[in-house]
């Protein structure tokens, strides 16, 4: 009897294992061999499941964007404002190990996203969802509809930045830092957007 493979739990392992390896080895030097070998599967299976590197990051960045915006909709709850935009920020900041390494695999994604409009397509997609939500939470503290929107791509800009920054220089980027930086960024943002 031949064996049934899933295909979609397949699919999902692999990436599993990918944004892993990418975090360790970084993207250019993480081959598919070692992704293959990470994953127990003989060198070579991932072709049926992902023919080229380019589609598995791009199902690894989704998988990264989709597992922190879970940790988002888990954190922030019923909250709203100001404390919803705080647990917003506390998932996206590389505020440790795990969120560093996400940071890992989706600056690569995006390096590869400057000259490839359907990873910008992509990367626009996933941006456009959770300017949505900051867009509502900074209406929720009394910001014109304009404004909250400002306001919103301004900090979603800083979160990501610290992202990039934290990757390259882990001085001047450590945990309470980056909080510190992140209430001063939305108390500008609350007390400008109020004037």
């Amino acid at each position: 009897m031949p064996l049934i493979v899933d295909h979609v739990q397949r699919r999902a392992e692999l990436v599993e294992v990918t944004w892993r390896v990418i975090a360790q080895f970084g993207f250019e030097r993480a081959t598919m061999r070692q992704i293959c070998a990470a994953a127990g599967y003989a060198n070579g299976a991932l072709k049926p499941y992902f023919p080229t590197k380019e589609d598995l990051l791009e199902a690894t960045f989704e998988y990264v964007f989709e597992r922190t915006t879970t940790r988002i909709h888990e954190e922030v709850g019923d909250s709203t404002g100001r404390e919803a935009l705080e647990a917003f920020a506390e998932q996206v900041l590389p505020l440790d190990e795990l969120r560093q390494d996400e940071a890992r695999v989706v600056i690569p994604f995006w390096q590869r996203a400057l000259h490839n409009e359907e990873e910008q397509a992509v990367n626009r997609e996933k941006m456009s969802s959770w300017q949505k939500m900051l867009h509502g939470w900074f209406m929720d503290e009394g910001l014109a509809e304009e404004t909250a929107v400002s306001a919103g791509h301004t900090f979603l800009t800083f979160l990501l930045g610290t992202q990039v920054t934290t990757a390259l220089n882990q001085e001047g980027t450590e945990e309470q830092t980056l909080r510190e930086h992140t209430r001063f960024m939305l108390d500008v943002l609350l007390r400008t957007g109020k004037a």
